[in-house]
């Protein structure tokens, strides 16, 4: 029986002879993996710090603000012409009302985007010319009730220049730096049939209170009425009657000023107030009813020059080109106004007509008509406060610009043809 047992386990060793030499998993000590793991992590270890090293370096230089990060000087004047989008937080506290919203000037670059309203029309249009003539990026929106695209045509195509059809009346979201109203009908003709100042410049401060930009708002010497005080100070208040005919325009920009002087002192909007003086120039509509652009007008087509009244009633006229100088300077002062802006020299219509006479046609005749309602018998404003604050005051005479607008008015009536402008200077 022994011998049995003997010879089946050498039998059992003969068919697996590595099993003696191998132990079972049971048979290891407990350690024995743990060597071979601790060499692979000290293997491992410097590509693991070298991999620490890496994010440390690139967390500490790339993640600083961008006004820390070494850049191109290139790069940062590109990045500082693009518009700033700047948020003001309606649920402020009072304490905070006029500090937030707005990007302090250090950040900002030195072009503008600059929003005119009404850009299309005659002031406005060459307005926006000097806007681009110095490098601003400007953006116009006009209805085109008075304004023409004509005024514009020239810088179409400019990358710095934007022109949108839309009308004051109703709100608009824009991003810009300072906003120039000039949009609201000036001429008898239309303001009567579409008067635009209160809503208008409700919807531009209200724009102007969200994006923290500084508003101008264009006024006018209207709000005088039929002064009782002779030259009009921007202190005098004005005998405006508030049902007449006139009303819509005169009560309309004088409740425009007390809109904006109330967004100033209750929500810290930057303001600006010109209450601007009969302005003559080219791109005058054709026939609106504005003494000058009548007479040149009537003059070229051979009518008579229509004076209403006695012809005894003054006024005082401004180039364009003057007034727009005005508009700028107050803009970038640090005045709030109102500020006159007009030519102090005074002309009865009487005068005027005969000054259209001398430029045009000295054997134009002069028909008389009854009076409008409300028609001013004097206006000439008292430009001193402007002098002393802005620094400005015209510098172009009724003589040597009224040329300049009439050679506008006779290719825009008479066209380009050589025949056509030959007749008319006989």
């Amino acid at each position: 029986m022994a011998s049995e047992l003997i010879h089946r386990a050498q039998a059992s060793e003969n068919r697996n002879p590595t099993t003696s030499d191998s132990p079972t998993p049971t048979d290891l000590p407990e350690n024995s993996a743990r060597p071979t793991t601790s060499r692979m992590l000290r293997a491992r270890l410097p590509f693991l710090l070298v991999g620490i090293a890496i994010a440390t370096l690139f967390f500490h230089f790339f993640s600083q603000p961008a006004s820390l990060t070494p850049t191109s000087d290139s790069f940062l004047e590109s990045e500082l012409v693009l518009p700033t989008r700047r948020v003001l937080l309606e649920e402020a506290t009072p304490s905070l009302r006029g500090k937030i919203g707005k990007v302090p000037s250090g950040l900002r670059g030195k072009r503008k985007r600059i929003l005119v309203t009404g850009g299309a029309g005659f002031v406005g249009s060459h307005l926006v010319d000097r806007l681009i003539e110095r490098g601003d990026s400007v953006i116009v929106i006009d209805n085109f009730f008075t304004g023409r695209k004509e005024n514009l045509f020239h810088h179409f195509g400019n990358p710095n220049f934007e022109l949108i059809r839309h009308d004051v009346v109703e709100p608009i979201l824009l991003e810009v730096d300072q906003i120039y109203h000039l949009a609201c009908p000036a001429s008898p003709v239309h303001y009567k049939f579409n008067p635009t100042n209160v809503v208008g410049t409700l919807n531009m401060l209200g724009l102007a209170k969200r994006v923290g930009a500084r508003f101008l708002l264009t006024s006018t010497s209207e709000v005088y009425g039929d002064p009782l005080q002779h030259p009009q100070a921007e202190t005098y208040w004005g005998n405006v009657n508030p049902i007449g005919v006139r009303s819509c325009y005169d009560e309309g920009k004088r409740t425009a000023e007390t809109l904006t002087m109330d967004y100033h002192r209750g929500a810290g909007i930057e303001v600006r107030i010109a209450r601007i003086f009969n302005t003559y120039g080219p791109r005058m509509c054709l026939d609106d009813g504005r003494v000058v652009s009548n007479f040149v007008a009537q003059a070229l087509r051979k009518e008579p020059l229509t004076v209403y009244g006695d012809g005894k009633q003054t006024r005082s006229f401004q180039y364009v080109s003057d007034l727009v100088e005005g508009l700028i300077r107050l803009m970038e002062g640090e005045h709030v106004g109102p500020f006159n802006l007009g030519n102090p020299g005074e002309f009865t219509m009487l005068e005027l007509a005969q000054v259209v006479q001398e430029t045009i046609d000295p054997n134009a005749k002069i028909e008389y008509r009854p009076n409008t309602e409300d028609d001013p018998h004097k206006r000439k404003p008292d430009i001193s406060k402007a002098k002393e604050l802005l620094g400005w005051q015209p510098s172009v005479s009724l003589r040597k610009g009224l040329p300049l607008m009439v050679s506008d008015f006779r290719q825009r009536i008479f066209g380009d043809s050589k025949d056509a402008l030959g007749n008319a200077a006989q």
